[in-house]
């Protein structure tokens, strides 16, 4: 039984993994793109990505959510299910893009006032976002897209549209700022570009594969008001919990911000290799959602508890393999992207923060998964939100370091009570958490 659980776990969490991994391919190759010109233009790059991660991942409810619900359906054999949550999500999907769009100013404005960009800073990072901005309907149709197959428990075809998509961003950034020396404005089209090819090529696919499961009956996904309700009330919990988690690595850019250009730039790559663990682990947290909500969704709650058990430990040991690796490459890892003396400097008293987040930081990581499967959204939620209050509270104690070390030490207290409150409430309630 457990080489079995184990295969269907490796079968979504590979594909997942090498998926997600390649997700920050697109922003490590600007970050390398913008260094080799200057600080300043790695500075702005990281800024600009920030602000979009602030308004996308925000929005990352139309992935989790449509996820744990498709997979509930999955487990359950509801084909009109399936099709009815593709339905209404696409219709959120559309209606948040059309906002987006509609307050993009306003948006811009808010991020110039939270970071408190001036001068070379806010020009360079204007320019990345007045063109990448305009890829907003393509990345939560992507998000929906995504959401909607790991929930019908194939991983693969998402992982050839990213593919897809990070091979279009780096070829056209690359021609744009290699060759046409767009500089920001190039890097920001390129990821415009490859959004929309992602989409088209991932529609095409789903059309193919999944043709039965989107015959949509438009008329009752509208008047399916308890329905509508319930995917709405969901996705809110959801909405608050990454609100939350958007906001803590805001804030911790904002203040990297204020101790100025070289410990800016130093957490944009440190952040790097810090996105590089979470994805590789988020691979394991996807199979999660996808095989904790089928199985949830077939009632079968004998293999469900032991897929719970066999996540948790398969991330921890990938978990702990990043922490090797970053022990043991330390500072070479800083020097792919920059050779600046000062940034290397500066990173060193860091990277023992790096080092140990990813055992630290992986149990918050693998239960949001597994809560997503479960549906318990309202639990993920308030755990996010007391853990919050306790990143602000360590923020508000602790010295301030000219490093930034302060910082640091608040994101790891962070991950912590997360993973901690979420681990004491699933062994309070196990499977039936709400």
């Amino acid at each position: 039984m457990r080489e079995d659980i184990d295969s269907e776990i490796l079968r979504l969490a590979i594909p997942n993994m090498i998926s997600n991994i390649s997700i920050p391919l697109l922003s490590t190759v600007d970050v390398m793109l913008m260094g080799d010109i200057d600080v300043a233009n790695l500075a702005a790059i990281g800024i600009g990505t920030v602000l979009f991660n602030m308004i996308y991942w925000n929005l990352g409810f139309l992935r989790m959510g449509t996820t744990g619900m498709v997979a509930q359906a999955y487990g359950a054999n509801d084909v009109k299910g399936i099709a009815a949550i593709l339905g209404r999500a696409i219709i959120v999907a559309a209606v948040f893009a059309c906002m987006i769009l509609l307050i993009q100013s306003v948006l811009f404005s808010g991020g110039e006032m939270f970071f408190s960009l001036e001068g070379e800073q806010l020009l360079l990072t204007k320019q990345y976002f007045n063109v990448r901005i305009w890829a907003a309907p393509a990345t939560l149709l992507i998000y929906v897209l995504f959401g909607w197959l790991f929930g019908m428990q194939n991983a693969w075809l998402p992982l050839w549209g990213t593919i897809c998509i990070n091979v279009v961003n780096m070829i056209v950034s690359y021609v744009l700022v290699s060759e046409y020396n767009l500089g920001m404005r190039g890097v920001a089209l390129g990821t415009v570009v490859a959004q929309y090819c992602g989409v088209v090529l991932l529609s095409v696919m789903i059309v193919v594969k999944y043709r039965k499961y989107i015959g949509f009956d438009w008329g009752m996904i509208v008047s399916d008001v308890k329905a509508f309700g319930l995917f709405l009330s969901i996705n809110g919990d959801i909405f608050v919990r990454t609100v939350c988690l958007t906001f803590v690595f805001s804030f911790f850019y904002a203040v990297s911000v204020e101790l100025g250009t070289v410990v800016l730039a130093v957490n944009v790559i440190l952040q790097q290799f810090i996105n590089w663990m979470s994805y590789a682990i988020d691979g394991f947290a996807y199979a999660a959602e996808s095989l904790v909500g089928k199985y949830r969704g077939a009632q079968n709650g004998d293999v469900l508890k032991r897929m719970i058990v066999r996540c948790l430990g398969w991330s921890a040991a990938i978990a702990f393999l990043f922490s090797v690796a970053f022990y043991c490459f330390d500072t070479n890892l800083v020097l792919l992207f920059s050779d600046d003396r000062n940034a290397i400097a500066a990173s060193e008293p860091l990277l023992a923060y790096v080092c140990i987040f990813p055992l630290i930081a992986v149990a918050s990581y693998i239960w949001d998964g597994i809560f997503v499967g479960l549906l318990a959204t309202k639990s993920m939620r308030n755990s996010m939100v007391i853990s919050l209050g306790m990143f602000l509270l360590t923020l508000q104690v602790l010295p301030q370091y000219e490093n930034g070390e302060h910082i640091w030490i608040a994101l790891c207290v962070f991950v912590i009570a997360r993973g901690g409150i979420q681990s004491l409430l699933y062994y309070r309630y196990g499977t039936e958490l709400k």
